[in-house]
């Protein structure tokens, strides 16, 4: 993987094809610096950096909810002594990790990491409430405050954590 400072030196087409995000970000930035240029292009460098900068946030936060909605049930898989909606969760975290990698450049991968607490703290409040809403309040109590598990692990394809009532790992065809 390339540093930001590499990507930064691409090509902005190239840049463009490989880390969507970074090239909004560059994109912006580059916009910004001509805020004080004549306007004999027509442009309005100001609107056009926040509206670039925004399409780079809307793929962080597409990234961002998918990442809760695979932690979310992540925990309900391990923590639920429920046999079902099982397959139903295990569907969820594989939609989620499809729609993940679908926009997951490098640099968003980076974004995306620094901000794990905070995006698991909100998981793990929606898991919480899921499961009191079963009922499974020892279930909900035993979530761990904290995210157990890394980026690399949540993003693993057909990796599930064992289920802490023995139940096994929901069959997919």
């Amino acid at each position: 993987m390339k540093a930001t400072s590499e990507l930064a030196a691409l090509d902005p087409a190239e840049l463009y094809e490989r880390d969507f995000y970074a090239w909004t970000r560059h994109q912006a930035r580059a916009l910004s610096r001509l805020r004080g240029a004549p306007r004999n292009l027509g442009l309005d460098p100001a609107h056009l950096a926040e509206e670039v900068r925004d399409l780079g946030n809307e793929q962080r936060y597409a990234v961002e909810s998918q990442l809760e909605r695979l932690i979310e049930h992540l925990l309900k898989l391990e923590y639920s002594a429920l046999a079902e909606p099982r397959r139903v969760w295990a569907r969820s975290v594989d939609n989620a990790r499809y729609e993940i990698e679908r926009r997951l450049t490098p640099t968003l991968r980076r974004a995306v990491a620094r901000r794990l607490a905070t995006l698991y703290a909100h998981a793990r409040r929606q898991a919480r409430r899921a499961l009191l809403d079963h009922p499974e309040p020892e279930a909900a109590a035993a979530i761990p405050e904290s995210c157990p598990w890394t980026l690399d692990q949540l993003l693993a394809e057909d990796w599930y954590p064992a289920n802490r009532h023995g139940l096994p790992a929901p069959e997919l065809p």
